[in-house]
C-alpha cells in the first residue's frame, strides 16, 4: 500500500488566497527604464510551485528526530514531488543552521541538521512557542503548530 504524500494541494481559487502570483519587477514591467532589460524576455511562471502546502512534511520531520538520517531523507523523498522543501528545515552544514525557519508569514518550525553520527537532530532542542515572542500582536503566529504569542 501506497504511503500518504508528505503535502497538499491549497485552493488557489478561493477569494482571498494570495500566492505571490507575479515576480517584484511586476508591476514596473512598461516602464522605459526598463525596455531594454532582460526581465521582459524572461517567463513570468518560470519555476513556480504554487498552490502546495508542506506542513506534513515538517512535521514527519520533526517526529523523526534522533533517527538516522538516510533511512528519514529515503522514505520522505519517495513521499515528495521534488527534494527543495526538506532542506528549508534540515541543514546538511554547519553554518546554514538555524534555530526556527520561518515558514510562509507567521508559522515557524525548529531547524534541524545532520550530526556527526549521521542522525536527524533539532538545532535548539530547548526552543519552545513559550520562549518565542511575535512580531506583531493582530496575527497568530505558530511555532511547530502550537501558537505563541498574546491574542488581540
Amino acid at each position: 500500500m501506497a504511503k500518504q504524500p508528505l503535502f497538499r494541494k491549497v485552493n488557489t481559487r478561493t477569494r482571498g488566497v494570495w500566492h505571490k502570483l507575479h515576480p517584484p519587477y511586476a508591476r514596473q514591467r512598461h516602464s522605459k527604464s526598463l525596455a531594454a532589460s532582460e526581465h521582459l524576455r524572461a517567463s513570468m511562471h518560470s519555476g513556480k510551485h504554487l498552490g502546495l502546502d508542506y506542513t506534513p512534511l515538517f512535521r514527519f520531520l520533526l517526529s523523526r528526530v534522533g533517527q538516522p538520517w538516510d533511512a528519514v531523507f529515503s522514505e520522505t523523498k519517495s513521499r515528495l514531488d521534488r527534494e527543495d522543501p526538506i532542506f528549508w528545515l534540515v541543514a546538511l552544514h554547519e553554518h546554514q543552521q538555524k534555530d526556527y525557519v520561518r515558514i510562509g508569514g507567521y508559522s515557524f518550525f525548529s531547524g534541524l541538521y545532520v550530526d556527526a553520527q549521521g542522525r536527524l537532530q533539532k538545532v535548539d532542542p530547548d526552543l519552545h512557542a513559550a520562549t518565542m515572542s511575535p512580531d506583531c500582536r493582530c496575527c497568530t503566529h505558530t511555532l511547530n503548530g502550537i501558537p505563541f504569542g498574546q491574542p488581540c
